[in-house]
């Protein structure tokens, strides 16, 4: 995919512009004697604490640099490394009263740091920096959402089906009861007849889409899935193109899915990639619309 070069100098632009504003580039972070690696290390601990690895995976940092922050903050008494409560082979960090205290001062000075911007403004300008930011953050992480097979019964998959069913019963006339649908086993979902795709944003899984084999050359789509967080950012429509690659790759020349008549969001992004609306193709009870397409 080519990019505009227009659009990264743009973006290059903003992060200078951003990183200057905050104090990024200041030697002392927030007037602090303390480097940002290690300021942000204690937030994202938290009150409750934190498992070493979520926060290498939340931070996407190396595992040798965030052990040497850890290291400098336990020297310091701010954090304590200890086994978890519930699993003595997963180390957890915690934060000493001493590192309480520390990140509830470097929670005043942030907010103070950010009421010194936000006051160069009049009301209507800090509530479109606002919006702006909200719209940032969310494409920013949306760039950094990964999609790739996962097993349909694994840990993910599991979470992104419950939430799935949930947001069902919740749409549908009269709930949802996965057990009076049209069974569709997880081993459906495995190669070499199928696959099961999980989008994870940072650490936290936020889609997942199925596809299976029904006969030789055709194939269905089932349990599309995005989370309420990651809605808006087009993450449906790459989770449907990718299943749509996969069948290609599978041999598979017609796909088929159903859809109730609730989820309008669905049957819109079904009709804007070519699907066209057929007679039943099976006695599910729950769906309104079937839909093909030839690939």
């Amino acid at each position: 995919m080519e990019l505009d070069p227009g659009h990264i100098e743009r973006f290059r632009r903003f992060n200078r512009t951003v990183t200057r504003r905050i104090g990024v580039l200041q030697d002392r972070f927030l007037g602090r004697d303390r480097p940002l690696g290690e300021s942000r290390l204690l937030y994202e601990i938290g009150p409750k604490g934190c498992e070493i690895r979520a926060l290498r995976t939340r931070l996407g940092l190396d595992s040798g640099y965030v052990s040497r922050l850890l290291r400098a903050l336990e020297e310091q008494g701010l954090v304590d490394i200890r086994p978890s409560p519930g699993d003595a082979r997963v180390k957890c960090a915690w934060l000493t009263r001493k590192g309480r205290d520390e990140r509830d001062e470097l929670d005043r000075l942030s907010n103070k740091g950010a009421a010194a911007i936000l006051s160069g403004l009049d009301a209507g300008r800090r509530e479109q920096l606002a919006l702006a930011m909200d719209t940032v953050e969310k494409l920013l992480r949306a760039s950094e959402t990964a999609i790739a097979p996962e097993p349909a019964d694994s840990a993910a998959a599991a979470w992104c089906l419950e939430q799935y069913y949930a947001l069902l019963n919740e749409r549908f006339e009269g709930g949802y009861d996965p057990g009076s649908a049209q069974p569709a086993s997880h081993t459906d979902f495995m190669p070499p007849g199928g696959v099961f795709l999980v989008a994870q944003m940072g650490d936290q899984p936020a889609g997942c889409i199925g596809l299976r084999t029904l006969e030789p050359g055709i194939g269905e789509i089932k349990r599309l899935w995005v989370a309420e967080a990651a809605r808006g950012l087009g993450l449906g429509q790459r989770l449907l193109t990718e299943a749509q690659a996969h069948a290609r790759r599978l041999g598979l020349r017609t796909l088929r899915l159903d859809t109730n008549r609730s989820l309008t969001e669905a049957r819109a992004l079904y009709l804007k990639n070519g699907y066209v609306e057929v007679p039943p193709f099976n006695d599910d009870p729950y769906p309104d619309h079937w839909f093909e397409k030839p690939l």
